[in-house]
């Protein structure tokens, strides 16, 4: 019940700070890029954990932390790719190998631990580097976790550096810090994804 509940408030999150977020100054994909990532549709990542329940077989049901690889152990399947799988997704793709051992299993996943969703602040900000986050997090908020401004930050040069998913290609997404607090473009405050780079420059 509460991972349910916690999913929910996570989903929230995401949608509220994505409402607006087709703008001129947004370019394509990074909208769809956020999205990709609410529940039901969030990819699994290196060092998330996750729980494989096999319907009344305990022996085979297990949580399991995903290897740097991509991959995670099972008993009797041996290695499953999980990166970039949904959990229900990496559920079918279990069941199907199963099904060399037992009639018919009945497999779920849960996403236990999200430990995947890491960002990059770096430029003029107190303490640059790499954070781990829990629940969506915002340019603006991500820079409140590294310290905030130095006082040689170009405040409105800010912008993100993001690898669009599947395509691998890589954009820049520019953010005015005057305008998202003024409340005259609050859209270029967007929802960060796993591997974004937000850049302070001097």
């Amino acid at each position: 019940m509460k991972s349910s509940f916690t999913r929910s408030v996570f989903v929230g999150m995401v949608l509220l700070a994505l409402g607006s977020c087709s703008t001129p100054s947004t370019p394509p994909g990074t909208t769809e890029a956020a999205a990709s990532y609410v529940s039901g549709d969030y990819k699994i990542g290196p060092e998330d954990v996750v729980e494989v329940i096999i319907w009344r077989n305990a022996d085979l049901s297990k949580v399991v932390t995903v290897r740097p690889d991509g991959n995670i152990s099972l008993p009797l399947v041996g290695d499953v790719r999980a990166v970039g799988m949904t959990a229900v997704d990496l559920a079918k793709d279990i069941k199907v190998r199963l099904k060399d051992y037992k009639n018919d299993p009945s497999v779920s996943v849960v996403v236990q631990q999200v430990n995947s969703y890491n960002v990059f602040v770096m430029g003029e900000v107190i303490k640059p580097g790499r954070f781990q986050l829990k629940s969506f997090t915002t340019a603006l908020q991500a820079i409140s976790l590294a310290g905030g401004f130095t006082q040689f930050a170009v405040k409105n040069k800010i912008f993100i550096l993001r690898k669009l998913p599947g395509s691998g290609a890589e954009t820049r997404i520019n953010v005015r810090y005057d305008d998202i607090i003024s409340g005259a473009d609050t859209a270029q405050n967007i929802v960060l994804i796993p591997g974004d780079t937000v850049v302070v420059p001097q």
